[in-house]
């Protein structure tokens, strides 16, 4: 590839529990004037998915247990998010005022297990928070065969999140859901420019998608959750989210 094309797509409106996504992304294609073509990318933003699957919990209803209390007191956040939090993860990595860095049930290293309260406030006052889909790799799944019986095209998916890394300032895209596409591209055996065999090298393709859509899709007010990537190429089979995740017994840090 030489060139890409980036477009977020204009126009959708505030998603709701039950709302259809891949009808609503269809329509959008269609009004903003883009024909979708095989290899053309979908990156769909976490939060519309997560909404659109009723991953909302209202916080008066949640109950804090004495672990979410004692570490609510460590962080200074409120016990009952960090109830849920808790709820989504397997271990807690790191806790300090401010900071709660644990390991998702999916795997993911990440601050607060993915919950959310930007961008999810109700209209009827009520504090809510808003999880991670419960199956992201399937949620992308079902998003590409739902636009491939709508569109007739083969549209790859990546759903996409905003991850802090632990040696770096700053957040930056990450793929938490894919189909469609190689999660993972291994480079390894193929020659460099001196014909010298390439030995650790494995591409976190998705990821970098995941990234180029989040350059458009903004972080506060931008409304662009949708946005279509095109000019991509691959050889590789199609593979999932999942598959970026790092083995436990490869992770020199645990």
């Amino acid at each position: 590839m030489t060139s890409l094309e980036v477009i977020a797509l204009d126009g959708l409106p505030l998603i709701k529990a039950g709302d259809d996504l891949v009808e609503l992304i269809a329509s959008r294609l269609k009004q903003n004037g883009v024909e979708p073509r095989a290899r053309d990318v979908l990156v769909v933003a976490q939060k519309i998915v997560s909404k659109a699957e009723g991953r909302m919990v209202d916080l008066a209803t949640i109950e804090p247990s004495a672990k979410a209390r004692t570490v609510a007191a460590e962080v200074d956040k409120d016990p009952r998010l960090v109830e849920v939090i808790l709820s989504e993860s397997v271990r807690v990595v790191r806790a300090r005022r401010g900071v709660l860095i644990v390991e998702h049930r999916l795997g993911f290293i990440m601050a607060n297990a993915g919950v959310d309260q930007s961008n999810v406030a109700p209209s009827d006052g009520s504090s809510r928070a808003l999880l991670l889909p419960e199956n992201p790799d399937l949620s992308a799944e079902a998003l590409r065969r739902g636009l491939a019986k709508l569109t007739g095209i083969d549209l790859a998916v990546v759903i996409n999140d905003s991850f802090g890394r632990a040696w770096r300032q700053g957040t930056a895209g990450v793929a938490i859901g894919v189909a469609g596409l190689p999660a993972l591209i291994d480079l390894r055996g193929r020659p460099d420019l001196f014909g010298r065999k390439l030995e650790v090298s494995v591409v976190s393709f998705a990821d970098e998608i995941a990234a180029a859509g989040s350059l458009v899709m903004g972080q506060a007010d931008e409304a662009a959750p949708v946005v279509l990537i095109r000019g991509l190429r691959w050889s590789a089979p199609a593979s999932t989210a999942a598959s970026i995740v790092r083995a436990p017994n490869e992770d020199l840090f645990r």
